[in-house]
């Protein structure tokens, strides 16, 4: 069985359209969520956005709410692995590949090698579909 990587989608990390629906309507326009939300960055009190907006604080508050904020102590890495493993990922990295090619690079040799240690050969893809090393000098049969 060969392990097929993707890139991700389009719309990778865009919010779901049932997240959306569920969500409160704010009778804010898109224009003033944005001022309200890049006053709480820059860190405005929502008394004193509400005040400047010249909204109600409930409204301002439902759209302070859904605001993405960093986590100060995030407990996973961007790949949602635990931070050894993205550790090890990172330190596999070649230059500035994307880190969802490094995975892939990394479950391919995995997959390589136990193909080897049963004595099997590693299947591999049709030459069209092999792609090169970043270094340029090898192939991953094994990713199309």
């Amino acid at each position: 069985m060969a392990f097929k990587g993707k890139a991700p989608g389009s719309a990778a990390g865009e919010m779901s359209k049932r997240t959306e629906a569920l969500r409160p309507p704010i009778l804010l326009s898109p224009k003033e969520v944005q001022e309200a939300r890049r006053m709480r960055r820059s860190g405005m009190d929502p008394h004193a956005i509400a005040e400047t907006l010249g909204k109600p604080m409930d409204e301002v508050e439902k759209a302070l709410v859904q605001m993405r904020m960093p986590r100060p102590e995030s407990t996973r890495g961007t790949l949602n692995i635990t931070l050894a493993a993205h550790n090890v990922v990172m330190k596999e990295r070649q230059g500035n590949e994307p880190l969802w090619q490094t995975f892939d690079r990394i479950v391919d040799e995995l997959l390589q090698l136990r193909a080897q240690a049963e004595g099997k050969p590693a299947p591999a893809a049709p030459s069209r579909s092999k792609k090169r090393l970043s270094d340029g000098t090898g192939m991953l049969p094994l990713l199309e």
